[in-house]
């Protein structure tokens, strides 16, 4: 059983799977309210996740332009840290890089 906190005008605010003190009513896994009420927590958590991609960006260009400045250094990083980061950044260089001929191209230079 699923129990669940209404807030005034009825609508659930909190779920718990035990019951507590502030989720005292049981509601069925299977209803409708429940499903909505999910929806919306997971509606905000996609959009904090969508977002995660565009800020690891912002996190990998701030990186270069302090190592590139002098602020920090590659190597103050963890070991694994710079793997992760050459890995990234090897991934950001092939997904930029046009090639009209295929591998073929890379043979030629």
């Amino acid at each position: 059983m699923i129990y669940v906190q209404r807030d005034d005008t009825g609508r659930i605010v909190s779920v718990s799977l035990e019951e507590n003190q502030d989720c005292r009513e049981a509601v069925d896994s299977q209803a409708p309210e429940l499903a909505q009420f999910c929806q919306l927590v997971v509606g905000e958590n996609d959009t904090l996740a969508k977002s995660d991609l565009p800020m690891v960006r912002v996190l990998e260009d701030l990186i270069e332009l302090l190592v590139s400045r002098g602020v920090i250094r590659f190597t103050d990083f963890p070991e694994e840290a710079q793997h992760k980061l050459l890995e990234r950044l090897c991934l950001r260089e092939r997904s930029h890089r046009l090639c009209l001929f295929g591998d073929e191209a890379e043979d030629i230079a």
